[in-house]
């Protein structure tokens, strides 16, 4: 199955959730999504993402100084992404529920 269509639909959830264990810049939030086994995950999607959710209100954002290269983005949640996380976790929920009931009647 072609995931990456659904990966566009739970992807603000999915970074939400990385990004509320602990804060990340871009790249950081790339990787734990895809050791988490978000493989298809792209980094401009992702990069997006975090901008879209900053704008939003959803996050924060701080720059950290690097000695390896430019200085690095990071996000992190605020309580408005707290009470988005919380919706959206509800309504991942519901929504996996109805497709568990779905595919397990089919089979």
């Amino acid at each position: 199955m072609d995931t990456t269509q659904l990966l566009k639909g739970v992807l603000d959830l999915a970074v939400l959730a990385v990004v509320e264990e602990e804060d990340g810049y871009g790249y950081d939030v790339v990787r734990r999504l895809r050791a988490s086994g978000i493989d298809e995950v792209g980094d401009a999607s992702v990069y997006g993402t975090l901008r879209r959710l900053y704008a939003a209100g959803a996050l924060t954002s701080y720059v950290v100084p690097s000695d390896e290269g430019p200085h690095r983005k990071y996000y992190g949640i605020n309580a408005q992404g707290r009470t988005l996380l919380a919706r959206q976790r509800k309504d991942w929920a519901s929504f996996a529920d109805a497709m568990n009931r779905l595919l397990e009647d089919v089979a």
